[in-house]
């Protein structure tokens, strides 16, 4: 009987949902009078000067405040608040009878309604509220983003560089705020994600979670970049809820994680997503980021044996060259100085990052051993994307702590010839025209290793007015170019430079 009263009630809602949806245009009239067709009064609605849009926050899951249902949820513009339906026994119905507030939009339709009179209501003033809650941008836009450093004035008064704003820290996100606000500057990257038509017909499989990470990645960096915001920062509890979702709670918000492991899983999962789960398939991802390396591997005889000579000589410890597609490049600091006096105390070790990047030179080689086995191994780049992630590992763990490395990085900000490490192969080097690369975004972090003991902090160069600035969640502020090389490096996002 429980269950049937349940499904009774369920049906219900639906029907009075479906209801709302049939009878968008028809105004409910009193019982044993007919209804009739909307009148003018959409046109010119009295109660439009009641909508305070400094209380619209459309960052939030669009969830009815009361019942918690996702169903044909609207907002109360002059408080803010989502509630369901409008119908008569809806909670928008209720919430308009109890507290007086009368103009209502639904977040899905983007339409605006007047309750409890239930008419539509036509107003251009109320554009802006829909450019907020759900950005667009026209090719033109996208293509002058980059040529244009236009500073604009939100709703509070405060100004801001689209492209350059805060993301709020609703507990430990700070390692997700960064790889997000790097990757809105990758110009293409960008630029696909702002026009909703380059996914909007890619076919995924039903209950796919992995796809509503690309949706609320869009309408995250759209955000980002809109020059209409009310605000001057961003919340991304959406995109941060779907990546929860999809990644089954391995990254978190309440949880500070590792930037290399959100951003090795968010660009595979976009790849897989916009492929259509074809691994090997092209995607903006491959596009973008993926390089190819000549990977030289010789095993190495055990020190024990005898006759090592003839060992060498065997196919198995022979030198084997294999293909390796990569999305960034993983650095090696140097380890720092066991034994310091006091006076080696204040001197923080560097080392250029030409000298990091020689691991790469075809030559250099690295041993790595395993439980019983032990390889060299030399690298070799063939093949050069447009952006060049590389990953310093900054970190190392055993099996009692988390140590950092406090090394700091040399790098210039132009000018990096990555054709050093290219293979001598002729054909290889006839198909890298130009091997420059320039700086675009550095992530960084301060203080202690741990979970929670540290923060990440983003440098982002907006290319449209050329000029540097420091992200740590809602903070932003200016940078002198010549501060950035000061800081603990962690994640770099090279772009190649224009000819």
């Amino acid at each position: 009987n429980v269950v049937s009263s349940l499904a009774n009630m369920a049906a219900v809602e639906a029907s009075l949902q479906e209801q709302d949806d049939d009878e968008e245009y028809i105004i409910p009239r009193k019982k044993g009078r007919p209804n009739r067709k909307p009148d003018d009064r959409g046109k010119g609605c009295p109660y439009l000067d009641t909508i305070d849009r400094s209380v619209l926050d459309f960052d939030f899951e669009k969830l009815c405040s009361v019942s918690l249902s996702n169903n044909n949820v609207y907002a109360c513009l002059v408080c803010g608040k989502y509630y369901q339906g409008r119908g008569e026994k809806s909670h928008a119905y209720t919430h308009s009878v109890q507290m007086d507030h009368h103009v209502f939009l639904n977040l899905f339709t983007l339409k605006f309604y007047c309750l409890p009179d239930n008419y539509e209501i036509f107003d251009s003033s109320l554009e802006d509220i829909i450019h907020v809650l759900k950005p667009t941008f026209t090719a033109e836009q996208i293509q002058s983003l980059d040529a244009t450093g236009k500073w604009v004035v939100a709703l509070d008064g405060e100004k801001y560089l689209p492209g350059i704003v805060g993301l709020n820290n609703i507990k430990a996100n700070d390692y997700m705020n960064v790889v997000l606000q790097a990757l809105t500057h990758v110009s293409p990257f960008r630029n696909y994600f702002l026009d909703e038509a380059s996914y909007l017909n890619i076919k995924s499989p039903p209950g796919d979670q992995n796809f509503v990470v690309v949706q609320r990645l869009g309408e995250l960096f759209r955000k980002l970049w809109n020059h209409q915001n009310f605000k001057s920062h961003v919340s991304p509890h959406e995109m941060l809820q779907a990546v929860s979702t999809a990644s089954k709670k391995r990254f978190k918000i309440t949880e500070q994680g590792d930037p290399v492991d959100f951003l090795t899983w968010l660009l595979n999962t976009l790849h897989l997503s916009l492929s259509g789960g074809k691994k090997h398939a092209m995607s903006l991802i491959v596009e973008t980021f993926q390089g190819q390396m000549n990977v030289f591997t010789r095993k190495l005889p055990p020190p024990s044996e005898k006759g090592i000579q003839d060992l060498l000589e065997k196919e198995e410890y022979k030198e084997t060259v294999s293909s390796s597609k990569f999305l960034y490049l993983t650095l090696d600091l140097p380890p720092p100085p066991l034994f310091q006096d006091e006076l080696e105390k204040n001197i923080i070790p560097q080392v250029a990052l030409f000298d990091l990047l020689s691991k790469f030179d075809g030559v250099s080689e690295k041993e790595y051993k395993t439980a019983t086995e032990s390889f060299i191994k030399r690298y070799e780049l063939t093949k050069l994307p447009p952006y060049i992630v590389l990953c310093i590992k900054r970190f190392t763990k055993n099996y009692f702590y988390l140590e950092k490395n406090p090394t700091i990085v040399n790098f210039p900000v132009r000018d990096i010839d990555m054709g050093a490490f290219l293979s001598k192969d002729p054909k290889v080097r006839s198909a890298h025209k130009n091997t420059k690369y320039e700086l675009l975004a550095n992530i960084c972090h301060e203080g202690q290793a741990g979970s929670g003991k540290g923060t990440y902090c983003v440098h982002i160069r907006h290319q449209g007015s050329g000029q540097w600035f420091e992200l740590q969640d809602l903070h932003v502020t200016n940078l002198q170019a010549q501060m950035i090389t000061l800081a603990e490096s962690f994640i770099q996002v090279y772009r190649v430079q224009d000819d």
